[in-house]
């Protein structure tokens, strides 16, 4: 379903799926601070929640662009997204490459 915003000149859509996806989106984030001494055990535990912060903020973008800048707002929101799944690679990397030092010793 979709809701249908009229402004001055287009017309804008927000989803309901990206309303309820930022919505978990935030929930896990509470999650996060409220763990955060234990995701602090995770390698490169930074690298990681950076790349989960960076995440939420393109889901926030998507719905802010159904109201405001719209096209501001979703060039800032792929760009989120890009470097997201940039630190994920890094992370995921940093990763194996612990693990396999951790075999070796």
């Amino acid at each position: 379903m979709q809701i249908i915003l009229l402004s001055n000149k287009n017309v804008s859509m927000l989803r309901e799926n990206e309303v309820v996806m930022l919505l978990l989106g935030i929930g896990v984030m509470f999650l996060i601070l409220l763990n955060t001494n234990h995701i602090k055990k995770i390698k490169s535990w930074k690298i990681l929640t950076g790349s989960y912060y960076l995440l939420l903020s393109g889901w926030l973008f998507t719905v802010l662009e159904g109201f405001l800048l719209e096209q501001f707002l979703n060039l800032l929101e792929h760009i989120c997204y890009a470097i997201s799944a940039v630190l994920m690679i890094i992370w995921c990397r940093k990763s194996i490459a612990g693990a396999k030092e951790e075999e070796v010793a």
